[in-house]
């Protein structure tokens, strides 16, 4: 297996969450590539740790579908699925404009002026070409809206939803070109939020949502 280049060697404090956050990371933004073999003894000796903390870091990780394991033969990252994306898609565009209806009454003008920042921030990030800043500025943008709803079940299900389609938005960013267009998106959103029309509103989420689908699907 080959290691990304300059890996951080850990301290053995709060080890679980951090060889869980790297490796995350790591297969993210492609430093572990789809098809990756990933053995626990080469990571512990990137990481300068016993296995035991990687091993139930790649428990989680093939939990969330970011790893693949065959029993007793080997571990590896998975592939990035374009053919299910949908069947993730249209699951969480159904949720989040349920967490907009149920949070639309809750959304302020302060809200509405740092949805706005979030916007000129994912279009700066894209301007400049840094995918993970773009994905960071979609991914707040979007979690506003959520948290709006004060729906704390809707909280804990979107995020695990959602780390399943990063990949496949990284993917995307990669190839910015079009990256004007989840701009565009946004701002329709947020006129529905000046305009107080929540069917406005959830009919542009889902637009925002569908059509970005489609742009991953092209990439």
């Amino acid at each position: 297996m080959k290691m990304p280049e300059n890996a951080t060697r850990l301290q053995r404090t709060f080890m679980r969450d951090e060889v869980y956050n790297i490796l995350r990371e790591w297969i993210m933004i492609g430093k572990l590539e789809p098809g990756t073999k990933l053995r626990d003894k080469d990571l512990s000796e990137t990481l300068g740790i016993s296995r035991t903390p990687i091993r139930e870091a790649l428990i989680r990780l093939e939990d969330e579908g970011l790893v693949v394991t065959k029993a007793n033969r080997w571990t590896m990252v998975s592939p990035i699925d374009f053919d299910g994306a949908e069947n993730i898609y249209s699951i969480v565009w159904t949720l989040e404009c349920l967490a907009l209806t149920q949070g639309f009454h809750n959304i302020s003008p302060k809200d509405t002026e740092e949805m706005e920042k979030m916007n000129e921030n994912l279009k700066q990030a894209m301007e400049n070409g840094d995918r993970l800043a773009a994905l960071e500025a979609d991914n707040l943008f979007h979690k506003r809206i959520i948290d709006l709803s004060q729906n704390h079940e809707l909280a804990k299900l979107l995020p695990g939803l959602k780390v399943k389609i990063q990949r496949l938005e990284l993917h995307y960013f990669k190839r910015i070109n079009d990256g004007h267009l989840s701009y565009l998106e946004h701002q329709k959103i947020i006129d529905a939020f000046k305009n107080k029309n929540l069917p406005q509103a959830l009919e542009a989420l889902e637009e925002n949502w569908k059509k970005t689908l489609g742009r991953v699907r092209q990439n």
